[in-house]
């Protein structure tokens, strides 16, 4: 693989440029070619990436020989079909945006895409590479004397707006719990390094686009929940979402419990949301509170402005795309695998069918 990643993007709404912005700032990485079918998306996309060649459609993008890597940043439910097309044209290392795939009867397709693809495939998970989270995953066992209780709160703004309104609905974000939240399971496997055994969970839609319609439609996505999981170590972990709580000091806090301490991790939302009123916005912390001697230890986790600007997810997009790159020049394995994506969809669904049904789901 030669030393310069040559990006070409499949998919350039709000969280496609973010990942742009946050290639600029890589070094020996540059877009090379962008597919996006919407004009106004199309028009950022360019400003943010001037040398960028523009196709409109996959097979025309793999035809340039200078894209060496692919970046998928496409609607949820496109994910799959899209690997798939790439897998029969032209195999590439892959970063692809969670979920993996939207529709519990696309499983087999991820198995047999997982079984014969050839490059290497990384799952986007940014949540992981936020400088808080990553502390937070790296002291938890030595601080808790191992995860026995998981808990994690995003108490954030509403869903935004996307291109075509497609985040509104089920059908193509696989749910709230699917689409938003696979993050969290993500995190949950990782943190406690165990797969799960039983899903329960109680969710609905209370306040957020009742009043919204599209093509006569209303909107059937979730806007709070409370999940919790079992797993096969005997931890278990429980997921507190609420998307009409934007007016939060802290938009995520995690915390993790076991027989010699607690640690938490207390992470701010975007900062383009903060009020100026309210002054500078809250700086990341970490908490360590060790059972003896008694007494919890509060840090800040900073994170360099420059990566808070180029997006909205406390600089893991760029950490996220640096260990990419050097997995894909290292001929290396991906930190976040298709099984772990498979993973975070599964439990997701779980807790969507969970909550429809009022029934407990087995894993």
């Amino acid at each position: 693989m030669t030393a310069t990643l040559r990006y070409g993007i499949i998919g350039c709404g709000m969280m496609g440029q973010e990942h742009i912005r946050n290639i600029a700032l890589l070094e020996n990485a540059e877009v090379a070619a962008i597919l996006e079918p919407d004009p106004a998306m199309r028009d950022e996309a360019a400003r943010l990436a001037p040398g960028a060649v523009f196709f409109d459609s996959i097979a025309e993008l793999l035809a340039l020989d200078a894209v060496n890597v692919l970046l998928i940043v496409s609607p949820n439910h496109l994910h799959i079909g899209q690997l798939e097309e790439i897998a029969r044209i032209r195999p590439l290392p892959v970063l692809v945006e969670k979920p993996l795939y939207t529709d519990p009867a696309d499983a087999p397709r991820l198995e047999a895409f997982r079984a014969s693809y050839p490059a290497l495939v990384w799952v986007a998970m940014e949540y992981r590479y936020m400088p808080p989270i990553a502390s937070f995953l790296d002291q938890a066992a030595a601080t808790t004397g191992g995860i026995r209780m998981l808990t994690i709160r995003e108490h954030r703004f509403p869903f935004l707006p996307k291109v075509g309104d497609w985040n509104r609905f089920n059908r193509n974000t696989g749910g709230t719990l699917v689409e938003k939240c696979c993050h969290f399971f993500d995190l949950m496997r990782l943190a406690i390094g165990a797969d799960p055994l039983r899903v329960m969970a109680s969710a609905g839609q209370s306040v957020n686009h009742l009043d919204e319609a599209y093509d006569g439609e209303t909107p059937d996505i979730w806007d709070n929940a409370y999940v919790i999981v079992d797993f096969a170590n005997g931890a278990r972990a429980m997921l507190d979402l609420c998307m009409f709580a934007e007016g939060a000091r802290y938009q995520e806090e995690i915390s993790a419990v076991g027989p010699t301490g607690k640690i938490e991790a207390l992470v701010p939302g975007p900062g383009r949301f903060w009020p100026d009123h309210l002054g500078a916005p809250p700086v990341p912390k970490l908490v360590v509170s060790p059972r003896a001697p008694k007494g919890p230890e509060e840090r800040d986790i900073p994170v360099d402005p420059a990566l808070l600007a180029a997006g909205d997810h406390n600089g893991s997009t760029f950490y996220q795309h640096r260990l990419f790159q050097q997995a894909v020049l290292a001929g290396g394995q991906p930190q976040v695998s298709l099984g772990d994506g498979d993973w975070a969809v599964r439990m997701g669904m779980a807790a969507q069918e969970s909550a429809r049904t009022g029934q407990a789901v087995t894993l």
